[in-house]
């Protein structure tokens, strides 16, 4: 038998998972029992992380892929192999091994990266993540959730797709303009929530939390890849998101979420079909709604019927609330310090979630338990909780620590998603549905503001034309003066002979002179009227 097939003996034979050594021998997870979930409890420093890395590696090497968060960086050491060390070689003799038994070698590895530096950048769609998960990473109170939620509907009816932030304010504003239609329809919805919600993304994406939206959104069957055999470790670089817990948290939700969504029911498997580890786990309840919270405990007591189980990895059992704590069958409690009251009152709430064992106190034992031991109890293949044991945790035979930028780097180069994700991609959406109807809407707007002015422009003309038509022409006007003054030139001829007659004085001036007279009259009103009429012309285009 050679070194590979040892290996895979010590951490995974006979459908069981080596993880600790206790008085009574090896401690396994039951392959049957992995899915029914875990907790990995105990202060900073006691060996979680350590305890998380053995827990995987031995799921890898039976071909169970794991996704896990990366805090620290130091789960980024799974991927090379470890080395002995003076730790390794103090534990081989007290596990019943020999150096020959171990191969030291690394587990298949994909890096992720919300933002894109340390990995592939892990994505979702704004309507995938919907409106309860993305008020709660909003920080929104219940009204301003209330209308994100009629936002997502009207999206929906309107059939518009939101990839991303731009998406997202694009419809905010579109809801917001249409204001009074959908609160007629669905419930009020003011011009303040819809301020508060632009402004809480606002503050999302000067956090970044913008890179966590796009296309391509990722495929969650990635995170069941198997490579030579073994299953691959889905590594989230998590010392910048965990910075935000919101985000962090309300990510893994997502994931979680998208998993149950998408895997079918497998029931009951000789093993899992994937392990997802949840550090600093209390983060996923602080500040969490109860309709969350129950949400949350209905995901984690179905997810088992998908294959996949849940470990939590946080430093308190009491961290967690009582109604998903009582989903989580198989444990590890590292140390636990009780400095202060409410760190007594952590320990007994350790102790109790044990199944107690006569040859110790299992509450005096927490606060006592040394580096890289722990208080463990597994499920049996009967489901049941063992008694509580006092054990030292398998060394792991990756390497215990992180690797460098270059080695990470190679890795990512060389993954076999490379490409998948790393470019972000448009295509059309909501931004780009909203914003062309605006356009089209503001250039109708315009045609029918230019066709209004063209139809009152001719208007106006067609009333000045008609009036000027009703004005009398050059002709008449020079006709009428001299019609006027024809008649009055003769009205004082007739006049001047009358008053000839009567006073009996003859008149000196010939007929010939009276004619000349009317001619002369009629001739000066035609030149005077012509004058004024040019002149008032003239005047009149100058001033246009």
């Amino acid at each position: 038998m050679d070194k590979s097939i040892k290996h895979q003996n010590i951490m995974y034979k006979d459908n069981q998972f080596y993880i600790a050594h206790g008085p009574n021998g090896a401690i396994c997870i039951n392959g049957k029992m992995a899915n029914r979930h875990g907790l990995i409890a105990g202060a900073t420093g006691t060996g979680k992380t350590v305890s998380l890395q053995v827990i995987a590696e031995s799921f890898c090497q039976a071909g169970v892929p794991c996704f896990m968060a990366d805090i620290k960086g130091d789960l980024s050491g799974i991927s090379q192999p470890g080395k002995i060390s003076g730790f390794i070689e103090k534990r081989i003799p007290e596990f019943g091994l020999n150096e020959s038994d171990l191969q030291f070698e690394g587990c298949p590895v994909r890096f992720y990266d919300v933002f894109g530096k340390q990995g592939h950048p892990m994505r979702t769609r704004i309507s995938n993540m919907g409106p309860l998960l993305l008020s709660r990473l909003l920080g929104l109170n219940d009204v301003q959730s209330g209308v994100l939620t009629i936002v997502f509907k009207v999206a929906d009816e309107r059939g518009l797709i939101l990839d991303d932030i731009k998406d997202l304010r694009a419809m905010l504003d579109y809801v917001a303009k249409h204001a009074a239609e959908y609160t007629t329809k669905y419930g009020n919805v003011s011009s303040a929530s819809i301020g508060a919600i632009q402004r809480s993304i606002l503050a999302l994406e000067d956090q970044g939390g913008d890179n966590f939206f796009g296309e391509p959104a990722f495929d969650i069957h990635d995170l069941l890849a198997v490579e030579g055999g073994k299953g691959v470790m889905s590594v989230l670089a998590a010392d910048e998101l965990q910075h935000n817990p919101k985000l962090y948290s309300t990510f893994l939700l997502w994931l979680l979420s998208e998993i149950y969504v998408s895997m079918p029911e497998v029931g009951d498997l000789p093993q899992p079909k994937l392990i997802f580890f949840f550090d600093e786990a209390h983060m996923l309840f602080d500040d969490t709604s109860k309709a969350l919270v129950d949400k949350i405990e209905q995901v984690i007591r179905l997810m088992r019927s998908k294959g996949v189980g849940i470990y939590f990895v946080t430093q308190s059992p009491a961290d967690l609330p009582e109604i998903v704590l009582g989903q989580l069958g198989n444990r590890i409690q590292h140390a636990l310090r009780a400095y202060t009251p409410r760190d007594i009152k952590a320990v007994k709430v350790a102790a109790e979630t044990f199944r107690a064992n006569p040859n110790f106190d299992t509450t005096e034992a927490i606060s006592n338990l040394e580096t890289g031991e722990a208080l463990v109890s597994f499920l049996d293949e009967k489901g049941a909780p063992t008694i509580v044991e006092r054990a030292k945790i398998l060394f792991p035979l990756s390497q215990i620590g992180p690797i460098d930028a270059m080695t990470r780097n190679s890795l990512i180069n060389r993954s076999m998603i490379y490409g998948k994700y790393d470019e972000l991609k448009e295509r059309e959406s909501a931004f780009e549905v909203l914003l062309a109807e605006s356009e089209k809407e503001a250039k109708e707007a315009e045609e029918a503001a230019a066709q209004a002015e063209a139809e009152k422009q001719a208007e106006k003309e067609a009333k000045e034309a008609e009036k000027e038509k009703s004005k009398p022409g050059m002709f008449s006007k020079v006709w009428k003066a001299i019609v006027t003054a024809v008649t009055a030139a003769i009205a004082s001829i007739i006049g001047t002979k009358i008053g000839n007659a009567v006073s009996g004085t003859k008149s000196r001036k010939s007929s010939t002179t009276a004619t000349g007279k009317i001619a002369k009259s009629a001739t000066s009103a035609a030149t005077r009227t012509i004058t004024r009429e040019l002149t008032r012309s003239i005047l009149g285009n100058l001033g246009k």
